[in-house]
């Protein structure tokens, strides 16, 4: 299968907990934009009139999603989203209709992956195998919803949804991955995503 000539139309979107499910969230979501943190430095002008460089540490990317879930939240064995208010670090929601969500004092580790490609019926975790099918996926793991915002504006009822990660956590590991594979004979592999939990992020091998 030849490499497209852009990604365009379809993405999936899978949202895990960490040592949760994970739960599928194309269906209810229109946009995604990716803010990677800026690799930036400032400079300081001598008196030669020269400038010397500082580097300043990566800032933390923001991942922004348009949503339009049907219900508050996602029951915690569902593989499918359907809410976003318990995305915000509610643990003692009920797990049974009806779903009753109130703000808590939690904050629980997520991770994002967002995958494009040509193989149908996929999972954004999924393998991506080069002989039959070309992907790209970004993986944000270790990161917070920050923001979940409704809004009925246009006569729709919206969900604008904030996820934010550092590039590091506290041991310098990297929060993010991204990866591609293009349509090839040979065989490449983007493997599957292993269970998110706190010891581990995206896979054993990288």
């Amino acid at each position: 299968m030849a490499q497209p000539d852009a990604w365009s139309e379809l993405a999936y979107i899978s949202i895990a907990k960490q040592s949760g499910v994970e739960q599928a969230f194309q269906a209810a979501t229109e946009t995604i934009d990716i803010d990677f943190g800026d690799k930036a430095f400032d400079t300081i002008a001598t008196l030669s009139g020269g400038r010397l460089v500082k580097f300043t540490p990566t800032e933390d990317t923001t991942i922004t999603m348009e949503l339009y879930p049907t219900q508050v939240g996602t029951l915690t064995a569902a593989t499918a989203g359907t809410g976003v208010f318990d995305l915000m670090g509610m643990t003692t929601y009920s797990t049974v209709e009806p779903q009753r969500i109130q703000p808590e004092r939690t904050r629980v580790k997520y991770r994002v992956a967002i995958l494009w490609t040509d193989k149908t019926g996929a999972n954004a975790y999924d393998t991506i195998a080069s002989t039959t099918n070309t992907g790209v996926r970004v993986v944000a793991a270790d990161g917070y919803f920050i923001s979940v915002r409704p809004s009925f504006t246009d006569g729709v009822l919206k969900f604008t949804v904030k996820f934010k990660v550092p590039p590091f956590d506290n041991t310098g590991t990297a929060n993010i991955l991204v990866e591609s594979v293009m349509s090839a004979t040979t065989a490449y592999t983007l493997s599957i995503l292993a269970s998110y939990t706190s010891a581990m992020k995206f896979r054993t091998t990288i």
